[in-house]
């Protein structure tokens, strides 16, 4: 599987953790940044990985901070991207089973590298549950298209 990593000053550590995970366990790895743990913004980086996600570039990303908050709020900004805040393995698995989240988000703060390791496993393994949860994630593609037209529902 493609992975896309990115992280600001805070997430950098997980990220350099989790790439090398990652390699091990087969995948490829694309490593959007930052490079180090000088304060930067991370809305930009978050955005490019949920953008390499949704323009094909990768099959899923993750995305990394102090909390995980701010950057999963920022991946969910970009049409397509449905990235979910998970840093345990039931948020981890109805993220994918319910949800079909591509883009998984997590605090360096707030989680072990040991158990990221495990809430990502969990996280690429498990399949959408499609079923009724198809009809649901089509209602939230919705609300993003009528949002770039301007209307309101």
């Amino acid at each position: 599987m493609r992975i896309a990593l990115a992280a600001d000053h805070a997430g950098f550590p997980l990220k350099e953790h989790l790439k090398a995970f990652l390699a091990i366990e087969g995948h490829e790895v694309l490593d959007l940044g930052t490079d180090s743990t000088v304060p930067v913004d991370y809305p930009a980086f978050c955005a490019a990985a949920a953008r390499a996600v949704t323009g094909g570039d990768a099959d899923r990303a993750i995305v990394m901070g102090g909390s995980g908050q701010g950057e999963q709020i920022a991946a969910n900004k970009v049409r397509g991207a449905r990235a979910a805040l998970c840093h345990d393995l039931y948020l981890a698995r109805l993220s994918r089973e319910h949800n079909d989240a591509n883009v998984l988000a997590m605090g360096a703060r707030v989680i072990a590298p040991a158990y990221a390791e495990e809430v990502v496993r969990v996280w690429l393994a498990t399949p959408f549950e499609g079923g009724r949860h198809v009809a649901r994630i089509e209602q939230i593609a919705q609300i993003e298209q009528d949002n770039e037209r301007g209307e309101r529902r």
